[in-house]
């Protein structure tokens, strides 16, 4: 059969036969519930008064280093979780194992959803999930970092990586982060797909680096726009300047909504 017989909702295998695509929509609360919103404001005030205009808008609320790192910025965090919030806390946690299993049971005691661990080697990734199965409660989802998004093969060079590029260690450690006990990974959207399809259909894929249709790509490398991401098997997508940096951050959200429920989700993913 001729590739032009094909419609879109098919594909034909190397066997000749047609085997058929199915593709869905996200709902508007599904799309919500997959946003998740960098609150990487300078200051817990001004991280309050962007929380307080996105409390209808967004999912998740990502808290990072440079939040933590303000004055009263841990405790905001779980002040998050007190009113009922999804948090994301995104430490990108990288030491011996002793440091890391302690440091994520602490973070899985407090109540948070998310956090990230640097998927660099296994005994950093068993220490954290060591920590995360020693509390009683086991709701924290454990996230591997593969390769930042501002990166690029000349970035993987200086760090002693030869031979393999992004994509290729992306993989690699997500497979990694799978068979050590992890529940996903954070990962650029253009890894997505090849990290869908060597990991189970439940394994998290978070894509951070994510813009709008037609906005500026600031100093990521590797960006997608949310349908994009969406269409490639990210589980969640996090957005950061072009919402935190707009006059009207709720309404850019309602953007980037919209355009996750135009992406055409495979049953394959």
């Amino acid at each position: 059969m001729a590739l032009d017989a094909l419609s879109d909702s098919g594909f034909q295998n190397w066997e000749g036969e047609v085997v058929r695509q199915s593709f869905s929509h996200l709902s508007e609360q599904d799309a919500k519930s997959k946003l998740v919103v960098a609150l990487d404001a300078p200051t817990v005030p001004d991280a309050r008064k962007l929380c307080a205009k996105l409390r209808d808008s967004a999912g998740v609320f990502k808290v990072g280093l440079e939040l933590v790192m303000s004055k009263g910025g841990l405790a905001f965090a779980r002040d998050l979780i007190e009113e009922e919030h999804q948090v994301f806390l995104d430490m990108k946690l990288l030491d011996i194992g002793n440091t890391v299993e302690r440091a994520v049971a602490n973070v899985a005691s407090s109540g948070f959803q998310f956090l990230t661990v640097h998927a660099t080697n296994r005994k950093t990734l068993r220490a954290a999930v060591a920590g995360r199965n020693s509390q009683r409660e086991q709701n924290l989802k454990l996230l591997a970092v593969t390769v930042l998004t501002s990166f690029d093969e000349n970035d993987l060079r200086e760090e002693g990586v030869f031979g393999q590029t992004p994509l290729e260690l992306a993989v690699h450690r997500a497979k990694m982060a799978e068979e050590e006990g992890f529940d996903g990974v954070i990962a650029s959207g253009h890894e997505a797909k090849s990290i869908r399809q060597v990991t189970n259909s439940n394994f998290i894929i978070k894509v951070p680096g994510i813009r709008p249709a037609g906005s500026e790509i600031g100093d990521q490398t590797r960006t997608m726009t949310p349908a994009e991401a969406m269409e490639a098997g990210a589980s969640y997508i996090v957005v950061g300047r072009p919402i935190y940096k707009a006059n009207d951050p709720a309404a850019v959200a309602r953007q980037i909504v919209r355009e996750m429920c135009a992406a055409r989700i495979s049953d394959r993913h």
